[in-house]
């Protein structure tokens, strides 16, 4: 049987929100890092989903088993995304004999203009992907976006089609507290009550609509976190199955998704709230890397208690942490804990709701994210700001739709610094002291003040990399106004007279600012 791939036919429906669809392009090429797809039909007697089925894909060098899946009817896939470019063969393995050896090849072609690969950790604490790319984390969060009505989902592909963000979360299992979900269930249907649901049947309805989203996501070059349980679901019981089934559901996520070169695995949101402990999520970490034969990105994310994140199935930090953003030092500490790089997920959102966590202020949130960028860290975004006589839950963070904050275009200019920064990413400098610096020592420096106002700034920079007679350019940022002003001359620095540890220009020690809020300098070696 022929391989297929999702281009053409499903990549317009997918940028649209539409459900995925089977007007597949059968082709024998596929690029490096796309989605190469194994189509079978077949007819089972009972549970279909109990059919274990795999694809060994093969170019000589290397050998890698993906899983399979049932996809409704008589439809069995196999997901599998090619490392390298050449030839590749493949054959199937199943205890039923009409998906059993069955065998195929094609060809991995070099990526497009913007295929650069999956992203992974790069240098420990920085993202980059596959071909060596940088990953400049500027991530939102949407949790029930893809659970909405095809309007909706479309509105949420535009809006991000014009958004900063390259990183979206978005929950697997529907959010009970969001009125407009609609009604398909992840599970086949029993009845009509709310617990009225097979585990051990999936609604593959349900999930060829995620699978859409992802897709859609893809062609837009924006990475899917997706988390995979969540505790907002009491009233279906999503959140409280046996381990066995957690670990059956797991599986078929991954083997639908994993192929996907834009996914990352989020364990769960808040994990600390569900009824599970930490040996049920080790255990499902294992599982999820065990069943990903694509080695996607791994975390969890919490409430109020840490988990483990130097476990080795844990690739990044995915934390919840309002005030380790309100300074770079705090920022900084949970990447010398576990040596990992960190993402704050959750700093609360910029909105106009009563509750807390949603009604930071546009520069609130915008600080959060130059904070955690000296530091060395990466932040997230999403927005609470309820339409008029809007249902709960109906904002960015519950729904997707329309942005209507202020932090979003701000978050762009940042995005642009960050681009034009240090590969892979800015990491802290000096960090012990009060410089609250972050760059390439000896190359670059970025210095942010947040919501102090001072009228002039010393260029005192910590001697590492440093011998004398390096030269400096200095350029004023204005983050909140998104304006780049270059400061005039040049700066040659010498070691300061009074102390060991800092060099300077002693003819131009300072550099004036304007004295308002949301201000920062860089320093750039020429």
């Amino acid at each position: 049987m022929d391989g297929m791939t999702r281009r053409g036919a499903l990549a317009t429906a997918a940028a649209l929100g539409l459900s995925a669809g089977t007007a597949w392009a059968q082709s024998g090429e596929v690029e490096r890092w796309g989605l190469f797809e194994v189509v079978l039909k077949a007819s089972a007697d009972g549970n279909p989903f109990d059919v274990a089925l795999t694809g060994v894909f093969t170019n000589g060098a290397a050998t890698v088993r993906a899983p399979g899946f049932h996809d409704g009817d008589e439809i069995w896939r196999i997901r599998f995304s090619p490392p390298d470019t050449g030839e590749w063969r493949w054959t199937t393995e199943s205890p039923l004999a009409d998906l059993d050896g069955r065998s195929g090849r094609f060809t991995a072609t070099a990526p497009s203009g913007g295929n650069h690969g999956p992203v992974s950790v790069a240098e420990t604490y920085h993202f980059a992907h596959a071909d060596g790319t940088p990953f400049r984390q500027i991530g939102t969060t949407s949790y029930g976006w893809t659970h909405q009505p095809e309007a909706t989902r479309r509105r949420t592909l535009e809006t991000l089609s014009g958004a900063p963000f390259n990183k979206i979360r978005m929950l697997v299992l529907p959010n009970g507290a969001v009125a407009t979900n609609t009604p398909l269930s992840p599970f086949a249907r029993t009845g009509t009550g709310e617990t009225d649901w097979d585990p051990t049947r999936f609604e593959p309805a349900f999930f060829q609509r995620l699978d859409a989203c992802v897709a859609a996501l893809c062609d837009m070059g924006v990475q899917a976190d997706v988390i995979l349980f969540h505790p907002y679901d009491e009233a279906s019981g999503l959140h409280a199955m046996p381990a066995n089934l957690d670990a059956r559901y797991v599986r078929y996520v991954v083997a639908r998704l994993s192929a996907y070169r834009n996914v990352w695995w989020s364990m769960a949101n808040e994990f600390d709230i569900l009824k599970k402990s930490d040996e049920d999520w080790d255990r499902l970490f294992q599982v999820v890397r065990d069943a990903d034969p694509h080695g996607r990105l791994r975390s969890i994310h919490n409430w109020r208690r840490l988990y483990d994140n130097g476990k080795p199935w844990v690739t990044h930090s995915s934390i919840q942490n309002g005030s380790a953003v309100l300074d770079d030092a705090r920022a900084e500490t949970y990447r010398s804990v576990w040596k990992k790089a960190v993402v704050f997920d959750e700093v609360c959102y910029e909105g106009s709701i009563d509750e807390r966590w949603g009604k930071l202020t546009g520069p609130e949130m915008v600080r959060a994210f130059w904070h955690g960028l000296i530091g060395g860290t990466y932040v997230g975004h999403s927005e609470c700001f309820p339409r008029e006589g809007g249902t709960p839950g109906g904002f960015w963070l519950g729904e997707g739709g329309e942005l209507r904050g202020e932090s979003a275009p701000r978050l762009a200019f940042l995005k642009s610094i960050m681009e034009a920064g240090p590969t892979p990413g800015v990491d802290p400098i000096d960090k012990w002291w009060e410089q609250h610096l972050g760059g390439a020592p000896g190359r670059y420096y970025l210095r942010y003040f947040g919501d102090e106002a001072p009228a002039e700034w010393a260029v005192d920079l910590p001697r590492d990399e440093l011998e004398g007679g390096e030269r400096f350019r200095v350029d004023v940022i204005d983050t909140w106004n998104m304006t780049v002003e270059p400061h005039p001359g040049v700066f040659t620095v010498q070691r300061r007279a009074d102390t060991k540890y800092y060099f300077h220009d002693p003819e131009r020690p300072t550099v004036s600012l304007p004295g308002r809020p949301w201000m920062a300098v860089r320093v750039t070696r020429v």
